[in-house]
């Protein structure tokens, strides 16, 4: 157990940190996957039955051509920065009352929302 450690320690150092580093895309990549693949790809132009969230940080919410929003999406003033991502992702319908993302209902944690948002920031073009 002990040389494993000490292997990996060796490793990381070696890659300037670089296994540590894919091991939380790869963690932010499951939490991601759990509560949004369903109905979200992150492939410019593609979508399920929501739209891609391809660079999706940083743009006005409902802004993305050629999909048909919700008209709380489409009338909102918002931009999707860090705070309200966050937000939305915690409670949706008090963000934007008549979204149409249903039945997702939020994520608990606080934890999984900032993985989450890490993962669209790093994956997502942004």
């Amino acid at each position: 157990m002990r040389s494993a450690t000490i292997a990996a320690a060796l490793a990381m150092a070696a890659g300037g940190g670089t296994a540590f580093a894919q091991d939380e895309t790869k963690d932010d990549r499951v939490v991601f996957n759990s509560y949004c693949r369903q109905c979200h790809v992150l492939d410019e132009g593609g979508r399920r039955q929501g739209p891609s969230l391809h660079g999706v940080m940083g743009k006005e919410v409902g802004s993305q051509e050629g999909y048909s929003y919700s008209s709380a999406m489409e009338g909102s003033d918002l931009v999707w920065d860090e705070e309200t991502m966050d937000a939305f992702l915690a409670n949706p319908d008090e963000v934007l009352p008549g979204h149409q993302m249903r039945p997702f209902g939020g994520v608990p944690s606080e934890e999984e929302r900032a993985q989450i948002i890490d993962y669209l920031k790093a994956e997502s073009g942004n």
